[in-house]
């Protein structure tokens, strides 16, 4: 099993890798679709509109999470990596006033947002529960083209197509594609000990089958420096979050007050806690109000993992930066185990599925740029993800703010516990990390549709919207 630490960690914009980057790309794929000869043209047909139906999830949150922007800006041709953030206002005032999409290398097309845009809530696609269906018609209105896109958390979207692969290649054995092709930890640890190779060393081995080792530590140093930006830009921050939750920034104020505890040398017994605190509630900010964060695994908890090597760089004087591409790689390995073997997405496990992966991740990362021995960076994992199971998915008002930015703080602050509690180990513990991936699979298939992501369950409904 290969999945690249560029999978796992994609620098795009906020607030949600599934709702927003997700559909900006499966947009940017049927601009591309529709340039293409895989489908049957009738003689002169040219297309005239375009038009977009979202289903399941996005179309219960995708208003919160800016699912409609992510496709009006994708149908304009931008992409999660290249758009500006700041210009994206302007780019969709323009289409809504137009009611036209003028993608580049393409002629221009007819799309009103308020018809050609629907939020379908009563019709789920059969293959996930992020679903969404693009429809190209010519100047008559006859259809031309069709095409459903799955988003399936972590900013990766497939065609029907593709996720029936999928399915098949999972019931099937793993090709050795690359040196140490695990597939779950226990095949993971023992790579480790026949091989005498740490996990992080493993992970750089199979990504060099793909490029060279200059080019991936050029790509690591740049995964951190958008994570590190996103944090510096978190804390400068103040003002009310878009959304109409009326949710108030408060990174830069606690940023602040500890700065002014840090200069008085006041003690303060949880100043490590709240350092962690505070660098994911930037993120998780940032990300809210739709800037340039990285998946990690997914938005809604990127800010687990940066928190975390951000103390690393904070409190322990031996970090550097080969440590920081090793905190990555490691991440990266426990990561795409739980993505091969349940699942990173909100709408398909709950939170468990995000926060849960991201503080499993983070363990592993800084138990391993510790010292940790693999077993116990396996230990760290499994501790901080058993300590998540359950828990759901269930955003105030369909936004990624409440309870998902202080969710991202405790999330860190566990993965920091977990490392510790590891590394005081010799690595032997009673549960495997392999049985916590799976029970979380199992209570995510158990649990309620209203959990994962609907915001028709939990806080979602139990709390006044104001």
């Amino acid at each position: 099993m290969f999945l690249s630490v560029f999978d796992l960690f994609k620098i795009g914009i906020g607030p949600s890798s599934s709702h927003t980057m997700g559909p900006m790309t499966a947009a940017a794929r049927f601009l591309s679709e529709i340039l293409g000869d895989d489908w049957p043209r009738p003689a002169g047909a040219k297309v005239d509109r375009i038009a977009v139906s979202l289903h399941g999830s996005l179309a219960y949150t995708g208003i919160g999470h800016g699912t409609d922007r992510a496709v009006m800006l994708g149908l304009a041709g931008e992409t999660p990596v290249t758009v500006d953030p700041d210009l994206a206002d302007g780019i969709i005032d323009r289409i809504k006033a137009e009611r036209r999409i003028s993608p580049p290398g393409h002629p221009s097309y007819r799309f009103d947002p308020s018809s050609d845009l629907v939020l379908d809530k009563k019709t789920p696609l059969p293959g996930h529960a992020n679903g969404m269906a693009f429809y190209a018609y010519d100047a008559d209105d006859r259809l031309l083209l069709k095409r459903i896109y799955y988003s399936i958390g972590g900013g990766f979207v497939v065609s029907e197509e593709e996720l029936q692969r999928m399915k098949i290649r999972a019931a099937a054995p793993a090709g050795a594609k690359v040196p140490y092709p695990f597939r779950n930890a226990v095949e993971m640890l023992d790579m480790a000990k026949r091989s005498g190779l740490s996990i992080a060393e493993m992970k750089r081995v199979n990504e060099e089958v793909h490029m060279q080792r200059e080019k991936l530590d050029e790509g690591l140093d740049r995964i951190w420096e958008a994570m590190r930006g996103c944090i510096e830009r978190g804390l400068s921050q103040d003002g009310i979050m878009p959304g109409g939750l009326k949710v108030r920034r408060r990174a830069r104020m606690l940023h602040d007050k500890l700065q002014e505890q840090w200069s008085q040398n006041r003690p303060n017994p949880l100043l490590a806690n709240d350092w962690l605190s505070i660098y994911a509630m930037a993120v998780n900010e940032e990300n809210a109000a739709g800037g340039r964060v990285v998946t990690a695994p997914t938005n809604g908890a990127a800010g687990v993992v940066p928190a975390v090597m951000r103390y690393w760089l904070h409190f322990h004087p031996e970090a550097d930066q080969a440590s920081i591409r090793d905190f990555l790689l490691t991440a990266a390995a426990v990561g795409g185990i739980i993505k091969t073997n349940a699942s990173i997405s909100g709408a398909e496990v709950g939170c468990q599925g995000e926060v849960g992966s991201a503080s499993a991740m983070a363990a592993a990362g800084l138990c391993a740029v510790m010292g940790g021995t693999p077993e116990q960076v396996e230990n760290a994992a499994e501790i901080a993800l058993e300590h998540h199971l359950g828990m759901t998915c269930d955003p105030v008002g369909g936004l990624v703010q409440v309870p998902c930015i202080e969710r991202n703080a405790l999330g860190a602050v566990k993965a920091v516990t977990a490392a510790s509690l590891a590394i005081k180990g010799d690595g032997t513990h009673f549960v495997p990390l392999d049985a916590a991936i799976e029970t979380m699979r199992q209570t995510g298939m158990d649990m309620n549709e209203r959990y994962k992501e609907t915001s028709l369950g939990g806080l979602a409904v139990n709390v006044v919207e104001c």
